[in-house]
């Protein structure tokens, strides 16, 4: 089990806080200033990928108790659990071992007294057998023809991650068509499903239990417009395959067995990308390049089994802690610029936010400190044109990831070295700021006197002192990617450790889901009102109004 240290009650927590209000007022123009080689000692580069936390209101006695803080925390306990197949979700008594999927050396992982691997390797040759029939074109639909179009029917951990990875290595994609549905409204089936040809569309169904309310919903209607076009049901065999471990269900959905492809219940569903729920990305770009993914991921669990809080990961985590406890932040923006990854904020979002979103300890006692912070961002460099005027000069502080690669996948022109000199210019600009004597100078020589000069100075004094990390990637490849996700992901684990959650568990997502139930059926009109309140009670009598004037 993990240690179930309150942070707050340590010596490193009330160190730090001592130390908070010395170094609070510091700018981080004069920490570079007083120290030329400050990017040398706040960066680390292993091998493709460089973290830069020098743009981060921290000196070296900070990150010294922050390792200190980790240190009373027992953090490397924590990692040590994880990777030994502990039960580390308690409240779900689950071992998490998402990172036995992209074990690449084959060693063996034990969840509880199994050896997990040979399980997972035998669905990861079925994934690959599977994919290479269908992109080579020998897996025919019912009437033949080859597969063109594949749609991923999911929600949460089986939607933002494999969509998240699919698009960003659009750049290595065959010549499959891979689509996502995941909202049940069902404009987003019917629009994903617009152009194509049900005789060469494969629907991947994934649902753990096969009971999800959005993606069953989907799913049937999917297989209603199958029939439809198809005019036999016996189509679903050929043109769906289910995502799951409830073969009974899948069965009766009329999806083939040999066409189900399991995981287990070590495998959170926002950890899933690399199980059989990525089974998109492989029939995306390949089962090569799919693992590839994987051994990027491996990479990096290595350097965290190796370097804990030294890691990247850890690095990230660390200071995470300090702005959310010590400066009160409540937002992180993460800024990739590369278009590629433009769903990676919102993997991010679910990944972190459904993790470490929780407010009571692994004591079972109510935390009085924060924990998970809202995760959000764009690419750039459309943030520039929208957001970023309030991280600049806004009054919330919001520490910054940007995550940049050195050489682009589509080098045209100078596009690429405007991209970078951006990316590099607003972290620069978020640390200096700009300041009034400036200004002024500036408002002088472009002719500006007196009285123009009072009332426009306000308004371009940029304070700087934002906090910003760079994370530069020298090209966005399917390891790389795996590398980089996988940071993310221990970075989560780290900091749930560190802030004493269990990070791995998300009832905060049942209550909703559980209410939906009720409250559906009195807008199909089989319950009475007793369950619900006036104001949901209104809302529903107001839809069914609505309805009834425009029928």
């Amino acid at each position: 089990m993990i240690p179930k240290i309150d942070p707050t009650s340590t010596s490193s927590w009330k160190l730090l806080q001592t130390h908070y209000k010395n170094v609070q007022a510091i700018h981080m123009s004069h920490l570079f200033e007083e120290d030329p080689n400050r990017f040398q000692r706040f960066s680390v580069q292993q091998g493709h990928i460089l973290l830069d936390y020098s743009k981060n209101r921290v000196t070296e006695e900070t990150m010294s108790l922050l390792r200190s803080l980790a240190e009373e925390c027992k953090v490397a306990e924590g990692i040590k659990a994880m990777f030994a197949g502990e039960p580390i979700n308690e409240t779900e008594n689950r071992a998490v071992l998402h990172t036995a999927l992209r074990n690449r050396l084959g060693a063996p992982v034990y969840a509880g007294e199994t050896n997990v691997m040979p399980a997972v390797q035998d669905v990861l040759t079925q994934m690959k057998q599977f994919s290479n029939r269908v992109i080579s074109g020998e897996h025919k639909g019912f009437t033949g023809r080859s597969v063109e179009t594949v749609v991923n029917i999911g929600i949460g951990g089986s939607d933002l991650g494999p969509h998240m990875v699919v698009e960003a290595l659009r750049h290595y994609a065959n010549r499959l068509d891979v689509r996502f549905v995941s909202n049940v409204d069902a404009t987003h089936l019917v629009e994903q499903c617009k152009g194509m040809d049900p005789e060469t569309t494969l629907f991947i169904v994934a649902s753990k239990t096969f009971t999800t309310q959005e993606t069953m919903t989907n799913a049937h209607s999917a297989r209603a417009w199958l029939v439809e076009h198809l005019g036999d049901e016996d189509c679903i065999s050929k043109h769906m395959v289910a995502l799951s471990t409830n073969r009974t269900a899948v069965e009766i959905f009329g999806i083939d067995p040999a066409n189900m492809f399991t995981f287990w219940d070590w495998v959170g569903g926002r950890y899933s990308l690399w199980s059989a729920i990525g089974l998109s990305i492989m029939l995306a770009v390949g089962p090569a390049h799919f693992e590839a993914l994987l051994e990027g991921a491996f990479e990096e669990d290595q350097r965290v089994k190796a370097d804990g809080v030294e890691s990247m990961s850890g690095i990230l985590a660390l200071l995470s802690v300090w702005y959310g406890n010590f400066f009160g932040v409540d937002t992180h923006a993460v800024l990739p610029y590369d278009q590629y990854l433009h769903r990676f904020p919102a993997f991010l979002q679910q990944a972190d936010m459904e993790s470490n979103g929780k407010s009571v300890d692994r004591n079972g006692k109510r935390t009085a400190y924060e924990t998970g912070s809202i995760i959000w961002g764009e690419p750039g460099t459309n943030g520039q044109h929208a957001f970023y005027q309030l991280i600049h000069q806004g009054t919330k502080l919001i520490p910054c990831d940007f995550v940049a690669f050195s050489q682009s996948l589509n080098p045209v022109g100078d596009h690429h070295e405007k991209l970078l000199a951006n990316c590099f210019a607003q972290g620069m600009a978020l640390m200096q700021g700009k300041d009034e004597y400036t200004v002024r100078k500036e408002l002088e020589a472009a002719g500006k006197e007196g009285a123009q000069i009072k009332a426009l100075l306000p308004y371009k004094i940029f304070e700087g002192n934002k906090p910003s990390t760079t994370l530069l990637i020298d090209r966005l490849t399917p390891h790389s990617l795996g590398r980089l996700i996988a940071i993310y992901e221990h970075k989560i684990l780290i900091e749930g450790l560190l802030l004493n959650v269990y990070s791995f568990d998300q009832w905060g997502v049942e209550l909703g889901k559980d209410l939906a139930k009720p409250v559906l059926e009195n807008i199909q009109g089989d319950s009475g009102s007793d369950a619900l309140d006036s104001s949901t009670m209104g809302l529903i009598q107001a839809m069914l109004n609505f309805n009834e004037r425009t029928s």
